[in-house]
């Protein structure tokens, strides 16, 4: 590999690293709040009984918005750089997410300027607003949604992984829905059950009933959207195939199938 190419795969491996990177720990950020897709949309929730007794809305984290991206990403790493490319970005960006936690309970743990809650103590139409309350709350996050987060998410990635690759030594370079689809249909099972196990029974209070039902419905969320994304998939390949070139592509995707593929 001369010197041209060598710097071609190492930009192709920062740039989906970014890529990989932001939306990982920007969905664990944003993933506090919890929306209901079927008002987001303008229609009322339809109040589905499912598992006994408990009501079953189509509400999910805002985490899982941007997720799909990550999936897809993980996908072209694999195909490329192979195992050891995602288990790399995988263990980095589970680091780097436990940093972002670790800084943001040290700030929400700071005590509040007086003239910073005296600027922002109401609101536009009088009502009281405590500003720091507030910040904590969006913030500062339980111990059992950071562990279940940061388990699912590893998880998730090294069972992605590994499933890719048994598709990919059955499939060829072919079939590249049908490994990017089959990983994420296995991981996402597993990602979409363990994070509310540990966040919200282990250290919870929730039924193994709410678990069911919500998980149930971010697993078919994000499942669903990235089959809708598959054709990006295609389209990514293309344009990273004429980045590198077709001998480089080709050199990379055979040692990522003998994971041999790496920095």
């Amino acid at each position: 590999m001369n010197e041209h190419q060598h710097s071609r795969k190492t930009n192709l491996f920062i740039g989906l690293g970014f890529i990989f990177l932001t939306n990982a720990i920007l969905a664990e950020i944003i993933g506090v709040k919890i929306f209901s897709a079927e008002k987001t949309l303008g229609f009322q929730p339809v109040q589905w009984n499912f598992f006994g007794e408990y009501v079953l809305d189509f509400n999910l984290t805002a985490g899982a918005v941007i997720w799909p991206i990550v999936f897809i990403t993980t996908d072209i790493i694999n195909e490329y750089f192979g195992k050891k490319g995602v288990r790399k970005i995988s263990f980095l960006t589970a680091g780097l997410i436990a940093y972002v936690f670790l800084v943001i309970s040290l700030v929400t743990a700071l005590a509040p300027a007086d003239f910073w809650l005296e600027v922002n103590s109401s609101l536009p139409d009088g009502t009281q607003f405590d500003i720091n309350y507030a910040f904590n709350t969006v913030f500062r996050q339980g111990l059992g949604i950071i562990l279940g987060s940061l388990t699912a998410f590893l998880l998730g990635q090294l069972i992605d992984v590994a499933v890719f690759q048994k598709l990919r030594a059955f499939t060829g370079s072919k079939m590249i829905w049908l490994r990017a689809t089959g990983s994420t249909l296995v991981s996402q099972f597993i990602d979409s059950f363990v994070v509310l196990g540990i966040a919200f029974y282990v250290f919870g209070n929730w039924s193994l009933d709410q678990i069911a039902a919500v998980g149930l419905i971010n697993y078919v969320y994000k499942f669903g959207v990235a089959l809708a994304l598959t054709p990006l998939l295609y389209i990514a390949h293309g344009l990273i195939d004429r980045y590198l070139g077709k001998d480089l592509a080709e050199k990379l995707t055979e040692e990522a199938t003998e994971d041999k593929a790496f920095l």
